[in-house]
């Protein structure tokens, strides 16, 4: 088993920390990245991090990068209520799967109650900011060392 985790970022999401900072927060997007790449390299675990707005683009990086990860962190963005290729690539893989959404979405808009990914996910986090993010490895991480 691979010792890496693929954390993907859906669209809009490189807009962290300009973009509706009272809902989102004020951490940007490349700082939620450093984050999970020094909790990673601290437990000996490369984090890979990819943001896209195309979801084909999302789709190529998990046909390329996906087989070899011991689990994904994806926060699909928009892309949880309506993004069927992005789901049928995650469904391929055998890793374990976390949907981490910063704000927590059944608070919000009925829309965004429904997720795509959700169903294929191992688990979900929502509504504990960027955090989420690192709740999400460490949960992967402490999975790895019972396998």
């Amino acid at each position: 088993m691979s010792k890496t985790v693929l954390v993907i970022h859906g669209p809009n999401l490189n807009m962290l920390g300009r973009r509706e900072p009272h809902i989102y927060g004020a951490m940007t997007l490349d700082a939620i990245n450093e984050a999970l790449k020094q909790r990673g390299a601290a437990a000996g675990i490369e984090v890979q991090c990819i943001q896209s707005n195309h979801e084909g683009e999302l789709v190529d990086a998990i046909q390329t990068r996906g087989w070899e990860a011991m689990g994904i962190i994806i926060n699909p963005g928009a892309l949880t209520h309506y993004g069927l290729s992005l789901r049928d690539a995650l469904a391929m893989l055998s890793a374990p799967i976390i949907e981490v959404h910063l704000s927590n979405v059944y608070q919000r808009e009925a829309f965004r109650h429904t997720s795509v990914i959700a169903p294929i996910a191992r688990g979900q986090i929502t509504g504990l900011g960027w955090r989420g993010y690192l709740l999400a490895l460490e949960w992967l991480l402490a999975e790895y060392e019972t396998v």
